[in-house]
């Protein structure tokens, strides 16, 4: 045995596996029990989360396998492609015999199967066959894509068929099966989704991947124009909407109003409204008392800028903020955090809740702090996905489509019409097969006949 006969045969061998029924089988199950297994174990959690659910020992075994992203895994990618080589082997396999059935110049033809199908109908006529030849095929041409007539020992018999491509309805259902794996294989590999926080009159080009938390560069800039939200008299949210403007080499390319549900896409990249919160204010007034001497001024900080105090007290910087604070266990709502730098060095933690302007008093410091004013900003939460393959699985959901379609509610129709001499009259044969909906043919036969008769 030659070199090219191994090969020929391992490559039968090869072919014969992926043509396989039980493959496929095996392939349907095994990602059903992922999908199972995706549903219980929640996706791209925080590590934390999975280390205090599971314990170390698990989660280092279900990080190693990518349980906690088994979705863009290289083991569930691999049996996408597994599944998809299968299928496809497998019609290929299948498909050359009917194409050739399909496409066959001159389809063949059965007369004594048609006298033995149910789905007939029979007439007498007081003329001879040769009468009918011409007018009957014209009539039954007009229905049928193919027809040709064909001499019998008593007469003739015109065939006829159409929608022999119908049986190919089947492979555009197996095709489309194929472009939703690939579409998701592709989405797979290189789509992703992430998320990023802008403040209002900020941008950014940058995301942070769900999956890993590595940052993402995008080939544009995101600049939130402006956030505005509104609320119903509960306090719960009722609407936020971001303005945004996508900008590419610092011009302004599109601008877009963005709500839940109506996001901005882009170069294949969409931008979904996710949530919202406050940022850190830019510029804050707070009110400086001296408990010693009773004045009281007035200062203007900028958000981590170091300022003097008055009456040679020390300086005080504003370094945080926080949109729901807790003091020793007790929620305090938004809250200022700073520090107190004596002249001796000594720094204190100052905390400035909005909802208590007298909170700095129980410090009992030689100094009280409160805010007056700050300019309230957001900052929108945007979630970012590209998902590459969505127009191909868009494709795929067309073509089963159609391919269901074609499988179910169309057929390849054959129609037989046969008239044979009988004593000095003739008789009218009509009968037909289809591939479905025998109902459905015996009433075109029974209409097609109708209209042969009235011929006469």
């Amino acid at each position: 045995m030659n070199q090219k006969e191994v090969s020929a045969n391992f490559l039968n061998r090869i072919l014969k596996v992926f043509a396989s029924v039980r493959l496929t089988i095996v392939l349907l199950l095994s990602l059903a029990v992922t999908s199972i297994i995706g549903t219980l174990i929640p996706q791209n959690e925080s590590p934390v989360a999975y280390f205090r659910e599971y314990g170390e020992s698990l989660y280092r075994i279900f990080d190693a396998l990518q349980i906690f992203d088994m979705y863009h895994s290289w083991w569930f990618q691999f049996l996408l492609l597994m599944l998809t080589i299968n299928i496809l082997v497998c019609s290929i396999d299948r498909l050359s015999m009917t194409w050739k059935s399909i496409f066959v110049k001159i389809p063949s033809f059965n007369l004594s199967r048609f006298r033995n199908v149910s789905e007939r109908e029979e007439y007498n006529t007081n003329h001879e066959p040769e009468y009918f030849r011409k007018t009957y095929a014209h009539e039954v041409s007009k229905g049928f894509s193919y027809s040709r007539i064909e001499e019998t020992d008593k007469g003739f018999c015109i065939f006829a068929e159409k929608g022999r491509w119908t049986r190919l309805g089947v492979y555009s259902v197996h095709f489309s099966v194929i472009l939703l794996l690939l579409g998701g294989l592709i989405g797979s590999i290189f789509g992703f989704t992430g998320s990023i926080s802008i403040p209002e009159g900020e941008k950014t080009n940058s995301i942070r991947l769900k999956n890993t938390g590595k940052l993402q560069k995008l080939d544009f800039e995101i600049q939130c124009d402006d956030f505005n939200v509104t609320f119903y008299d509960s306090k719960a949210p009722k609407e936020y909407r971001s303005s945004l403007t996508i900008l590419e080499e610092g011009k302004p390319v599109l601008k877009k109003e963005i709500i839940v549900n109506d996001p901005l896409r882009y170069k294949g990249i969409n931008i979904f409204q996710a949530s919202y919160g406050m940022s850190k204010p830019k510029e804050i007034t707070i009110g400086l008392k001296s408990q010693e001497t009773g004045m009281e001024y007035e200062e203007k900080i900028a958000f981590e800028r170091e300022i003097d105090l008055p009456e040679g007290m020390g300086k005080f910087i504003i370094n945080d903020y926080n949109e729901s604070y807790h003091f020793r266990g007790q929620h305090i709502g938004e809250a200022f955090i700073g520090k107190l730098i004596k002249n001796d060095g000594d720094k204190i933690d100052i905390i400035l809740p909005i909802r208590y302007p007298n909170f700095d008093k129980m410090r009992r410091g030689k100094l009280t702090i409160t805010v007056k004013d700050y300019e309230r900003t957001y900052f929108t939460g945007l979630q970012v996905t590209k998902d590459p393959g969505v127009y191909v699985v868009y494709a795929g959901f067309i073509v089963m489509i159609i391919g269901c379609y074609i499988t179910f509610f169309m057929s390849h129709q054959r129609l037989c019409v046969e008239v044979m001499k009988s004593g000095k009259k003739s008789k009218v044969m009509v009968a037909g097969t289809a591939t479905k909906n025998k109902i459905g043919l015996q009433n075109k036969i029974k209409k097609i006949a109708k209209s042969l008769k009235a011929l006469v």
